[in-house]
């Protein structure tokens, strides 16, 4: 099971960074590349532990549909959501928090299994490894600038 860790400094509050990671609205603002949108669960707005979303996007050229839900949250250090239903196998993808530097240290830690047994571990090495490390930082990077320029521009 291919592990992702990518961690992002963020000049700006803890509760701030906490709350744009779980803010539907934001996710399709900084997953715009993949046409990401809210179809079902929590379509708008702060998701809380239990919640669940249902997203489409364009990933690898293909539209897709996974649903996640939050399993785990402890405001503002971390939560925890998973996927049920989708293209993975399975994934849990950590998201923590952690005051640094007069700033919030955001980390992503994404464990992912996929389907398709050896074909899968195959995709992982070639091409699906690099993608979703390229998209969580992508989505990382987004996320310091809405919240460097909201906090900071105040």
């Amino acid at each position: 099971m291919p592990v992702i860790k990518h961690q992002e400094y963020i000049k700006a509050p803890i509760e701030v960074c906490f709350d744009l990671a779980r803010n539907v609205d934001i996710h399709t603002v900084t997953t715009s590349h993949t046409k990401e949108r809210a179809l079902g669960g929590v379509t708008s707005g702060l998701m809380e532990n239990g919640d669940s979303v249902t997203w489409e996007a364009v990933h690898l050229g293909v539209k897709q549909r996974l649903t996640a839900k939050i399993i785990e949250m402890d405001r503002p250090y971390q939560f925890v959501d998973v996927m049920v239903e989708g293209a993975f196998h399975s994934f849990r993808h950590t998201h923590t928090f952690e005051v640094k530097d007069k700033g919030t240290v955001m980390t992503d830690h994404f464990d992912y299994k996929s389907p398709f047994g050896v074909i899968g571990k195959l995709a992982d090495r070639l091409f699906l490894e690099r993608y979703m490390t390229d998209f969580l930082v992508r989505r990382a990077k987004a996320l310091k600038e809405i919240a460097e320029n909201n906090y900071n521009n105040r």
